[in-house]
């Protein structure tokens, strides 16, 4: 699975394909004196899975410096690899299993670095970081690059004279291993090794607790200080309900700013813990004890091109604005498809219980924490927007947003009525979520609108890339005689502990 960089021509690929804008050449140009520097010497060329997970290779100052002319050769094979990497397609039979001539014999494609996502990390201060998209090797933009669907989809907002802004709250765990590594936690390709066992940081059960929480300070403090030389735009943090539950808030970016953010921060945040001797989960709902599910809720904005936000209400509205309850209506008409990407794993259905912090059903309210779409802001609030609090920790960030923009449009192109809010969303009469990945795997495939917007290869792609992933969990229920219920399973603790 090795590549090297492009030789470079008089002509490179970026410049070739007309990859850049100004602003990404005048950053190459700023990163190129710096490595001249001598300081850096590794710069890792990093890219998006399909589940969200960043990949990377690590090149050298020079190679990297040819990169940002000619690109740099990596293989097709990380998008085709399920959670546990097990293969999922024929890579090398004709059409590489998918039917797709482009995909035969697991070809090499070439990644772009995006010079703006450049960063030096902050704990390893010679090595740089760079986020790149995927090309096929004649310029086309790879099929199943989340990022360059997320781009897509942005530049349907763009050429109406708007742009997304997101903003995060995210749940995740810090622990401490109680073990070091051994073979026992070393797998095969389908098979997850055993996950490592764990004990809290704090012992939770006790909201917000000043005292708990500086238990955890001294590690936290630390991971704060990467985020901010990393640029993430962290507003706070603070310690959830869970033994060693955590909840970081992010000020509102541009969606792909956002994205792309969402993605530097999950693998910033194991790394750090890490070199601390902590360790750190993103999985919805862990086997540990007193958990209590963790969620990603997803605040949603749409601006003009002067900045102004086009879902605050004016004088005569109420909540939002004409084009926000619109685009309201959408959400709520696509929440049962769109769930195979705010909740992408078998473990996230764990945390859809009826009266918990987490949604059941689609439907929305001004600021009510039990609804799947809580709008908050209002007349004159230039941070009106509406939440979605139906993802998991594990979203891959790119499908997750794109699938928002693309059930939002479709409210507002179809004016769709959001209906009435609810002030009881467990009871309300509203339609319900799916309670399995299986379930939303059968409403995303068989969806109009999403096999339209994301394409019909890239649905077939990703529907049978899960359910490939599903099979195996269907196949250890099976072979143990194990019932489906609420409990995290052995194999899903395995599957997504150590993720990301």
């Amino acid at each position: 699975m090795s590549g090297n960089s492009r030789m470079a021509s008089p002509q490179g690929f970026i410049e070739k394909h007309g990859l850049w804008t100004d602003a990404q050449q005048a950053r190459a140009a700023e990163i190129k004196r710096r490595l001249d520097g001598g300081h850096i010497k590794l710069v890792r060329v990093a890219w998006a899975d399909p589940h969200g997970a960043s990949r990377a290779k690590t090149v050298t100052a020079g190679a990297f410096i040819g990169a940002l002319t000619s690109g740099y050769n990596i293989n097709v094979a990380t998008t085709t690899l399920d959670s546990a990497g097990a293969r999922t397609f024929a890579s090398f039979t004709r059409g590489g299993g998918m039917g797709l001539t482009e995909m035969t014999g697991s070809p090499n494609l070439t990644i772009v670095p995006d010079p703006l996502t450049f960063r030096v990390l902050p704990w390893a201060e010679d090595i740089g970081w760079v986020l790149c998209d995927e090309y096929f090797n004649g310029g086309t933009p790879y099929h199943f690059s989340p990022r360059q669907l997320l781009k897509r989809q942005l530049k349907r907002l763009a050429d109406r004279g708007m742009e997304c802004r997101i903003g995060l709250e995210v749940e995740w765990y810090l622990l401490k291993p109680l073990e070091d590594l051994s073979d026992d936690h070393v797998g095969a390709p389908g098979v997850r090794g055993r996950a490592l066992r764990t004990a809290p940081i704090e012992p939770g059960l006790s909201y917000h607790s000043e005292t708990n929480f500086d238990l955890m300070q001294p590690a936290l403090s630390i991971m704060a200080d990467a985020y901010e030389k990393l640029g993430l735009p962290l507003r706070s943090i603070e310690n959830e309900w869970g033994p060693g539950q955590v909840e970081c808030t992010f000020a509102p970016k541009t969606a792909l700013e956002t994205a792309d953010n969402m993605l530097l921060f999950r693998t910033a945040t194991r790394q750090v813990a890490r070199r601390l001797g902590l360790f750190a989960t993103f999985m919805t709902r862990p086997a540990v004890k007193g958990c209590v599910s963790s969620g990603w809720h997803l605040h949603q904005s749409l601006v003009d091109v002067d900045g102004r936000n086009l879902f605050m209400p004016g004088a005569n509205e109420r909540h939002l604005s004409s084009l926000g309850k619109t685009w309201l209506g959408g959400l709520i008409e696509k929440a049962a498809p769109a769930s195979l990407f705010s909740c992408p794993t078998v473990n996230g259905y764990r945390r859809y219980r009826p009266s918990s912090l987490a949604p059941d059903r689609a439907c929305w309210s001004y600021d009510h924490r039990g609804v799947m779409l809580r709008v908050l802001g209002g007349p004159n609030d230039p941070a009106t927007r509406i939440e979605n609090r139906a993802g998991e920790p594990m979203a891959n960030p790119y499908l997750f947003i794109a699938s928002q923009i693309i059930a939002g449009l479709d409210g507002v192109d179809n004016k769709r009525d959001p209906g009435p809010s609810e002030e009881e969303p467990y009871t309300a009469d509203r339609p319900k979520l799916p309670v399995t990945l299986g379930d939303a795997l059968k409403l995303a495939s068989g969806d109009a609108l999403y096999r339209a917007e994301f394409g019909p290869v890239f649905m077939d792609y990703y529907t049978r890339f899960k359910g490939t992933e599903l099979g195996r969990f269907e196949t250890f229920l099976a072979e143990r005689g194990i019932p489906a219920g609420n409990d995290t399973t052995e194999w899903e603790q395995n599957e997504y502990f150590d993720f990301f």
